[in-house]
């Protein structure tokens, strides 16, 4: 919702509803397709394979784009909570990012 908040404040009138449904799906696209052979937390299917460092640049793009959406764009107080929810979750899964770095 943060890149659709974005997308549809940054982008002019004519084009807002086709960004506010492409940014998403285009993130989506590189969510499921750049992927680490193996990954525990995922099917273990790779589309493309990549190594791990690059997995966790993507998904910590993806995940600070849509927190930044919101603190640039959108409602404050969701951008911070957001923000703070991704820092909290690869807090607790330290192993998992030990093992993409490792990969």
């Amino acid at each position: 919702a943060g890149l659709a908040t974005a997308a549809w404040r940054v982008t002019p009138a004519p084009w807002r509803w086709g960004a506010v449904v492409l940014v998403p799906v285009l993130a989506a696209a590189v969510w499921t397709t750049f992927n680490v052979p193996g990954d525990p937390s995922r099917s273990g299917a790779a589309p493309v394979r990549v190594p791990g460092g690059v997995r966790l640049t993507l998904e910590l793009a993806i995940l600070g784009a849509g927190a930044g959406g919101f603190l640039l764009r959108g409602p404050r107080p969701a951008g911070l909570a957001l923000g703070a929810l991704v820092l909290v979750h690869y807090a607790a899964s330290i192993p998992r990012v030990r093992w993409l770095l490792g990969e």
